[in-house]
């Protein structure tokens, strides 16, 4: 049988859905796997989805359906010339050196893949998953929070007895959920209250009981998780959210009917000890947390703004082109040191110009802040027009693609699948945004 060239096109576009579903699932479930299941294969998991990265980035280019864009041309740049000035001028590892470019050559194009060959209907399908996801992945974040660091569910990496929760407040520690480390669980639910508020006040049908569980679990995971950022990213996702239903009047009564509904099922989750108590925490931490940091300016402002000010103040004290790519991750301080710490800085935009040099690290920042301004323009023109999905996803993927930490894998892979996420919601009739990606099919 001879296919069409269209049908060709089609059978392609399917093969990559199931690679990028392949990568969702892996980024969900790769911690699981690292604490679990195989701990005997902890370590190449941590790279377990670069493989499928490289699957989707080589079927599309053989195909030419690989975007082409500045974006994209840079970073491939950036990363290729910072491997060659590692060796030359850094740290000299050609492995640690990989291992940092992948970052920039496997899975930041993975963004514009899913953008080229996926639409909103894909967006809203991965969304219905997270929620689904979402339930019982509150059920074992729970289990995590109450169970001693020995109990199995909190087992670390490699099936570390030590656990994998991090100190918390009032003798709890902070549950990472499927995850290897607790920024993870962080994560993931700031994406799924994305959803959430998108569900809610949106036409697109859902099952009201699996939205509600979620609800709640979105509820329940703010306290649990003992984490500040999990509160501030809902927060901001909800100023989003009535930013844009303020644009359309008919928005207005949903909105409080969400705000109703979220204030009933809060009133149901307070009647819960499970609650109070990890109420109690978090709202420990916060006071203790904020008190050093000097509340939510310190928090707020030191972390998300002043982190190129002081990359760019202290890149006078490191080498032009810097220690060399890969050296400020945590496996690429093993691989050098022997041991996992912060050989350059802790802070994403200084590890950048830390381990590639002024020049090099800017034009990374330059590029992530440049592809933010984008994508924030096109999910306003959508906001404008009464399509919200982008605009809702864009308040989480403005924390995450500026300067999320991407040399932590679990991290990455968020940014990657919300950089994605939102370029995909911006093609509602199954075509890709033509200022974001220029796509050709041909027959080879």
């Amino acid at each position: 049988m001879v296919l069409t060239l269209e049908e060709k096109q089609k059978r392609v576009i399917s093969y990559l859905k199931l690679g990028i579903w392949t990568y969702f699932l892996l980024l969900i479930f790769e911690g699981a796997l690292r604490k679990w299941f195989l701990p005997f294969l902890a370590t190449p998991l941590l790279i377990v989805r670069d493989p499928v990265a490289i699957w989707l980035i080589y079927t599309t280019w053989k195909h030419n359906l690989m975007p082409s864009n500045f974006y994209l041309y840079g970073m491939s740049f950036v990363g290729i010339f910072a491997v060659i000035m590692a060796l030359l001028f850094g740290h000299g590892s050609p492995v640690v050196a990989m291992y940092g470019a992948r970052i920039l050559l496997f899975h930041f194009p993975v963004m514009f893949i899913m953008g080229a060959v996926c639409n909103q209907n894909d967006v809203i399908k991965i969304g219905k998953a997270l929620l689904l996801i979402a339930i019982p992945m509150i059920v074992l974040t729970a289990l995590q929070f109450y169970s001693p660091q020995s109990a199995w569910v909190n087992r670390g990496i490699g099936g570390d007895t030590a656990g994998s929760g991090f100190a918390g407040a009032m003798g709890f520690f902070r549950p990472p959920g499927t995850f290897s480390f607790t920024n993870g669980n962080t994560m993931f639910f700031s994406l799924v209250g994305c959803y959430v508020l998108y569900f809610w006040i949106s036409k697109t049908s859902i099952n009201r009981i699996v939205l509600i569980g979620a609800t709640l679990g979105l509820l329940a995971s703010i306290p649990l998780s003992i984490s500040r950022t999990l509160l501030f990213t809902v927060v901001i996702t909800m100023f989003f959210t009535m930013f844009a239903a303020s644009t359309k009047s008919t928005y207005f009564l949903k909105i409080l009917g969400v705000f109703i509904v979220l204030i009933l099922l809060l009133m149901v989750l307070s009647q819960f000890e499970f609650f109070k108590t990890s109420t109690e925490a978090f709202t420990s931490r916060f006071e203790d947390a904020s008190a050093i940091e000097g509340g939510l300016e310190g928090t707020l402002m030191d972390r998300y703004l002043g982190g190129l000010v002081t990359a760019i103040s202290n890149s006078t004290d490191k080498p032009f082109f810097g220690y060399g790519i890969g050296m400020g991750t945590n496996a690429g301080s093993k691989m050098l040191t022997g041991s996992v710490s912060f050989l350059i800085s802790e802070e994403e935009w200084g590890r950048l110009i830390g381990e590639m040099g002024a020049l090099l690290g800017l034009m990374v920042i330059v590029i992530r802040l440049g592809f933010s301004f984008k994508i924030s323009m096109a999910s306003f023109k959508k906001m404008k027009s009464g399509d919200f999905l982008p605009w809702i996803l864009l308040s989480f993927g403005l924390i995450v693609i500026p300067q999320g930490q991407w040399a932590q894998p679990t991290a990455l892979g968020f940014s990657t699948l919300i950089g994605g996420l939102i370029m995909a919601s911006l093609n509602s009739n199954g075509t890709e945004d033509k200022n974001m990606n220029t796509v050709n099919y041909k027959q080879k």
